[in-house]
């Protein structure tokens, strides 16, 4: 078996490994160069692009009648069943069509709350709010409270949550949709074994006021056209065989470069997940998807239609999150729908090309408290990111992907080398 670590052969495409110094005149060669590409199949990217909307719209009138029935659009599972082997091939068939999840029980919920707890004590004891300089990003700094996403990494709680065998079980089963081993022997991913990714946490307080986060997506921006990797990772939108595209296929996906930006992610993620630290209902400002997973076809496709102005991606830019707008993509805001009501102790997951946003709140009833753990299962690129993560650990800083802000770098409590379990060692490559 060979494993994926270095890039294919170019595509044939005009591709840059690093951002264009002319984004404007790279956007206009790269969309010559595909719409010639699907061409070349014998098919218009109109025909193209009318099957993979026919395919997203048949998704969609899915979830609007599941919501009709007055049935849940999100699956459930129990986390026993997960453990113990016993998902039915219909619940199964379920994940894979919607991308999302959630998990019950996935901790107990007095797990839960004295994690939440003692998340509490580690900020206090350490001062945080006594020094909080205010957001280290636009993009989460729009919810508008103080804080809301703290800057906080290595506390117990987060360290331990990474590093249990509840959540390796639950990402494990979570990776094993992907198809992670290609046709020629090629692995592109471990899913057995996952790069213990650093993220923050969320403690939002009952009576809240919060803007929200708008509809977009997390796997990468231009780079998603303009990369060779990508290309590849993408080419059957782009050669005209829309129908045969996979969002479940992680060939070339784990490889690549990606354009730097704020709200990048060096790491490959099966799943974007959190853990409710509280219980939250449905209504009250919490995530939101649109839970089809091959909604990347319709999203790369539409910046090729002749409505949208030749140097522009649908609003697509570096250094920003990848947006999707009611201008552009008015149909997928009808499949938009909320988690279920969750408990401490759930976690929550969504395929990583899936849109999702952050419903606003006003005078919110509870805590709305989770902290941030994905699936990302080991591979080159996580390897690489790994290597980043080691050295943050090591000296209680932020990681790579996220703002400066270092807060916890002379901090007492913090989680220590000497407490990783063999899980941990593993996913911070020190195996």
């Amino acid at each position: 078996m060979t494993h994926a670590t270095e890039t294919h052969p170019a595509t044939g495409l005009p591709h840059w490994e690093t951002t264009p110094d002319d984004l404007a005149g790279a956007i206009r060669e790269t969309k010559a160069a595909l719409r010639a590409r699907i061409e070349s199949s014998g098919r218009t990217v109109a025909e193209v692009f009318a099957a993979v909307e026919a395919r997203v719209e048949a998704r969609i009138g899915e979830i609007e009648a599941d919501r009709a029935r007055g049935e849940e659009v999100w699956p459930v599972l129990d986390y026993e069943a997960i453990e113990n082997g016993t998902v039915t091939p219909e619940q199964k068939a379920k994940l894979k069509q919607r991308g999302c999840l959630v998990v019950r029980g996935h901790f107990p919920r007095e797990q839960a709350l004295a994690w939440d707890a003692d998340i509490v004590d580690y900020v206090e004891r350490n001062e945080l709010f006594e020094n909080y300089a205010g957001p280290g990003d636009d993009f989460f700094g729009s919810v508008g409270s103080k804080p809301e996403i703290y800057p906080v990494y290595w506390s117990q709680a987060q360290m331990q949550a990474r590093q249990s065998d509840r959540m390796a079980t639950v990402q494990s089963f979570l990776n094993s949709f992907w198809k992670d081993t290609g046709d020629d022997g090629t692995q592109w991913f471990d899913p057995d074994r996952d790069a213990l990714y650093p993220d923050r946490i969320r403690r939002r307080p009952p009576g809240a006021d919060s803007s929200g986060l708008g509809t977009h997506c997390d796997p990468g921006t231009l780079d998603l056209w303009m990369t060779s990797e990508y290309q590849k990772a993408f080419r059957h939108l782009f050669d005209g065989t829309a129908e045969q595209y996979d969002p479940w296929d992680a060939a070339h996906r784990t490889t690549g470069p990606q354009y730097p930006g704020s709200t990048m992610c060096s790491a490959f993620r099966t799943f974007q997940g959190w853990t409710a630290l509280s219980d939250m209902d449905n209504d009250q400002g919490v995530l939101h998807t649109v839970p089809i997973p091959e909604v990347m076809a319709y999203l790369l496709l539409r910046p090729l239609l002749p409505d949208v102005p030749e140097d522009s991606m649908c609003g697509v830019r570096t250094n920003q999150v990848f947006p999707v707008t009611k201008r552009w993509h008015p149909a997928l805001y009808r499949a938009l729908s909320p988690i279920p009501d969750v408990r401490a102790g759930d976690s929550v997951w969504w395929h990583c090309d899936m849109i999702h946003s952050v419903a606003p709140v006003q005078d919110q009833k509870g805590w709305g408290n989770v902290m941030y753990i994905p699936a990302a299962p080991w591979c080159a690129r996580n390897e690489r990111y790994a290597a980043e993560v080691r050295e943050a650990f090591a000296t209680g800083s932020s990681p790579g992907d996220f703002p400066e802000e270092h807060y916890e770098r002379a901090w007492t409590g913090r989680f220590t080398p000497d407490q990783l379990n063999e899980t941990g060692r593993r996913g911070l490559g020190l195996d």
